[in-house]
C-alpha cells in the first residue's frame, strides 16, 4: 500500500454541478476490475485545456483513510441525503490515460457520450490527473488559439477562395464544433484537415459523426457532400504556401473513411504535387482497401495513420464492426505502405484495462515485430469505459492490467526506433534520424 501521505484526495460533485474534494478520501483509479488508490506519483498536474465532468447515474469509488478500505459512496460522507456523483478528467490532446474514473454504474445507468474518463483528484490546491505526456507539441494547445484571430482567418480564406465549398465546411468545423484542427487551417499552423468522405465501411461503436446506437449522441456532423478535386487542392495548397513543414490531413472526425472518396482523393493529390513537393500529404484511415491506398501513396500520398483499437482480430471486429473488409486488410495496407517506404502510424486507442493487459500488451509488441512501423499515436478511446470492457471480454478473456505506464515503457524499452506521439509529423521532421525502414523514402 502506498504511503497514506502522497495519496491525493477524492473529488466529486454534488447534482448541481459543484465539485468539491473530500477530507479523509483519496482519489482512486480504474483499469478494468482493478481500483487504485492514486498517488501524487501516479498523477500529474491537470493539463490546461483539460475539463473536469460529472458522470450521472454512477457512484464515486473512493479509498477511506481510516478504515483503509475501498468504498463506495451512495451519499456525501458530510452531509447525509446528498448525492455525490464521480468525477471524471477529459485530458488535453498530447496526454494518454493511465487509470479511468472509478464509479459504479447504477442500475438506470445510460451510456455515457463519447469522451474519455480519466481518474482525477486534488492535491494541494491543485487538481491532478491520472495521465502520461505521450506529445508535447502545442498543436491544439487553446491558448495558441484565440478567437480573434481565426475569425480574421476566415475572412481572409473567404476572399482568397470564395467559392470553395471545402473552405466554408471547415468555417463550421473551426467556429461552430470548435475544432482545433479546423482552427489552425484558419490560423496557418501546422495541421489543416481535408474532410472528403461521406461514407464509411465500419460501424465503429465510438463513431463520432454517425450514431446508430440511440442512448449516445453524436459529437459534430458528417459532411454532407463530396469537394471537389480542385477545391480540395487548393485547401492544401493555401495551407502549404504559408505554412513551414506542414501537414493536410484526409480522415477527420467529420468524415467517414478516405479510402472511400479515393475517386476524388487521387485527383486532388496529382493536382497539389503538379504544383509543389513540400508538405506532407497524410491520410487516416481504418485502412479497408490496400489496393485503393496503393494507388493514392504511388500518386504522392506521404504518410498513413492507420486506426485500431486493438491488434488482436476478435477484439478490432467487436469495436469496428467493418463492413465488406477484414481485419487481415488492415494488416496488408500496414505492409502496402511499409513496403514503399512510407511513413505509417498506428492511431492505438486506448482503454486502461483493456490495452494494458497481458494478452493485448503481448500482442502489440508481436504485431510490432513483424510490422515495423514507423509511430504509435497513443490515443484515449473516446467510449464508455464499461460498456467498452464488457464488449471486449465478450470475445476475448482478459488478465489483470500491468498499467498504462508499465506498457508504454516496456514498448519503448523492446522499440526504441519508435516514436511515440499523438499528432502527426511533418516528414522532415520524420525524416530526421530516421532509417529508410521507418518511413518517409529519402529519394
Amino acid at each position: 500500500m502506498k504511503k497514506e501521505n502522497h495519496l491525493i484526495a477524492a473529488i466529486v460533485a454534488n447534482k448541481a454541478g459543484e465539485i468539491f474534494d473530500l477530507a479523509g478520501y483519496a482519489a482512486v483509479g480504474m483499469a478494468g476490475d482493478m481500483f487504485v488508490p492514486l498517488s501524487v506519483q501516479d498523477t500529474i498536474p491537470m493539463p490546461y485545456g483539460s475539463e473536469l465532468m460529472l458522470l450521472p447515474d454512477r457512484l464515486p469509488i473512493v479509498y477511506n483513510l481510516k478504515k483503509k478500505c475501498l468504498e463506495i459512496l451512495t451519499e456525501n460522507p458530510y452531509l447525509p441525503g446528498e448525492p455525490v456523483f464521480p468525477v471524471a478528467a477529459f485530458n488535453s490532446p498530447g496526454y494518454v490515460l493511465s487509470y479511468l474514473s472509478a464509479y459504479q454504474e447504477r442500475e438506470s445507468a445510460k451510456f455515457l457520450p463519447l469522451f474519455s474518463y480519466g481518474a482525477a483528484g486534488w492535491h494541494r490546491g491543485k487538481f491532478r490527473s491520472a495521465a502520461i505526456l505521450v506529445d508535447s507539441e502545442p498543436r491544439q494547445d487553446l491558448r495558441q488559439m484565440k478567437h480573434k484571430d481565426i475569425v480574421a482567418g476566415v475572412r481572409r480564406m473567404r476572399k482568397v477562395m470564395p467559392d470553395n465549398q471545402l473552405r466554408q465546411h471547415l468555417e463550421k468545423c473551426a467556429l461552430e464544433y470548435s475544432c482545433p484542427a479546423g482552427k489552425n487551417f484558419f490560423l496557418a499552423r501546422y495541421e489543416a484537415p481535408l474532410p472528403t468522405s461521406q461514407q464509411c465501411n465500419a460501424r465503429c461503436l465510438g463513431c463520432l459523426s454517425l450514431q446508430k446506437n440511440p442512448e449516445i449522441p453524436s459529437t459534430q456532423q458528417r459532411i454532407a457532400f463530396t469537394p471537389s478535386p480542385h477545391d480540395i487542392a487548393q485547401v492544401a495548397l493555401e495551407h502549404i504556401g504559408k505554412v513551414k513543414q506542414s501537414v493536410v490531413s484526409f480522415g477527420q472526425g467529420c468524415e467517414g473513411d478516405p479510402l472511400l472518396a479515393a475517386d476524388v482523393i487521387l485527383p486532388a493529390i496529382q493536382l497539389i504535387r503538379a504544383e509543389t513537393t513540400q508538405g506532407t500529404i497524410n491520410m487516416n484511415t481504418n485502412g479497408s482497401k490496400p489496393d485503393v491506398l496503393e494507388k493514392l501513396l504511388d500518386a504522392g500520398l506521404d504518410s498513413v495513420r492507420i486506426s485500431m483499437n486493438s491488434v488482436r482480430e476478435a477484439c478490432y471486429h467487436a469495436y469496428f464492426r467493418p463492413k465488406g473488409y477484414a481485419f487481415s486488410d488492415v494488416m496488408k495496407s500496414i505492409d502496402t505502405a511499409l513496403s514503399r517506404r512510407k511513413f505509417v502510424s498506428v492511431n492505438y486507442l486506448n482503454c486502461p484495462g483493456f490495452t494494458d493487459t497481458p494478452e493485448e500488451s503481448e500482442a502489440f509488441s508481436a504485431f510490432l515485430k513483424a510490422h515495423p512501423i514507423s509511430m504509435i499515436q497513443w490515443r484515449n478511446l473516446n467510449f464508455d469505459p464499461r460498456r467498452y470492457q464488457a464488449e471486449m471480454n465478450k470475445v476475448q478473456q482478459h488478465s489483470r492490467p500491468i498499467g498504462m505506464k508499465t506498457l508504454l515503457d516496456k514498448v519503448r524499452r523492446t522499440f526504441p526506433d519508435l516514436i511515440f506521439g499523438y499528432f502527426n509529423p511533418p516528414k522532415e521532421k520524420s525524416m530526421r534520424n530516421r532509417s529508410p525502414k521507418h518511413g518517409f523514402d529519402p529519394a
